[in-house]
């Protein structure tokens, strides 16, 4: 049965402006079964793909065209001319006429940390050493220990007159330097005794001429009281030494009259020993004094 004669296929395409949709119109004019034509509808869905491919490469050229047309007119205007400049490179602007990136950098001031106080500093003259001084704090306590060694602190002395405390060459060459003080103190062990003395003087040009002139006949007086006299006929063995405007003296002995000897280790050590005791004790105090004034 036929439900009448069919016109001619409806090629329809979205892409041809003439085209026009048909309105209520079959597929085509095949059989009743109404079984679209695929053969015309990927015929028509391969030319509408060919023509948007067409049209995605006309216009990534216009776009390439005219990306280097803006190009060409920044590179014109930075020149500065209407013209493209084609001279040698020798015709750029002077370096002083180019910005240059580091010209807006921030600068700042170089900074640097005060040098450290020197300690010596404040034990090299009268004018900065001014720290209370005595025989107790140079040496507190009631003993010390070096070195494993205990030495048990006995009496104390504490003069103006530097020459009282001193003998044979020693009263001049303190004298003669400026010593304003002598501090003296013993330690025993044993039988064995040191004192060590502490001359004071108002620089440290002065200790330091102490310590050059003295020699092997400058001695301190020994200091008894609580302790047996000892170094007042016999030999014994001297040291001398100067830190800042202190020059520092030992005399060490038996206590019980005998002659120092090459042998007598515990005799040296123990002169050694609060030499020893009395610079760092010296240095201590220009440390301490260094400190104050630093946080100060």
């Amino acid at each position: 049965m036929s439900f009448g004669q069919g016109g001619p296929q409806s090629q329809w395409d979205p892409w041809k402006p003439q085209s026009q949709q048909p309105s209520q119109q079959p597929w085509n004019s095949g059989p009743a079964d109404n079984t679209p034509d695929w053969a015309a509808l990927a015929e028509a869905s391969e030319a509408r793909a060919k023509r948007r491919r067409l049209l995605f490469v006309g216009g990534g050229a216009l776009a390439t065209v005219a990306i280097a047309g803006a190009v060409a007119v920044a590179v014109v205007s930075a020149n500065g001319s209407g013209q493209a400049s084609d001279g040698p490179s020798s015709q750029l602007p002077a370096t002083a006429d180019i910005p240059s990136a580091s010209a807006t950098a921030p600068s700042f001031a170089p900074t640097s940390a005060p040098p450290p106080l020197d300690p010596k500093d404040f034990v090299s003259s009268a004018e900065k050493d001014k720290a209370p001084l005595s025989p107790d704090l140079l040496f507190p306590g009631t003993q010390l220990t070096m070195s494993g060694t205990v030495y048990k602190k006995g009496p104390t002395a504490d003069t103006r007159t530097c020459g009282s405390a001193a003998q044979k060459t020693l009263p001049k060459v303190l004298t003669d330097n400026g010593c304003t003080r002598m501090m003296r103190v013993t330690y025993t062990r044993g039988d064995v005794a040191v004192t060590v003395g502490v001359a004071v003087f108002g620089t440290e040009a002065q200790a330091a001429g102490a310590k050059r002139q003295a020699d092997k006949k400058s001695i301190i007086r020994s200091l008894s009281g609580g302790v047996k006299s000892f170094c007042t006929g016999a030999v014994c063995r001297s040291t001398t030494n100067s830190y800042g405007r202190y020059a520092y003296f030992t005399v060490a002995g038996h206590t019980d009259g005998k002659d120092v000897t090459e042998k007598a280790t515990e005799v040296f050590k123990a002169g050694d020993d609060l030499a020893e005791f009395a610079f760092r004790q010296i240095r201590q105090r220009g440390e301490a004094q260094a400190s104050a004034a630093a946080e100060g």
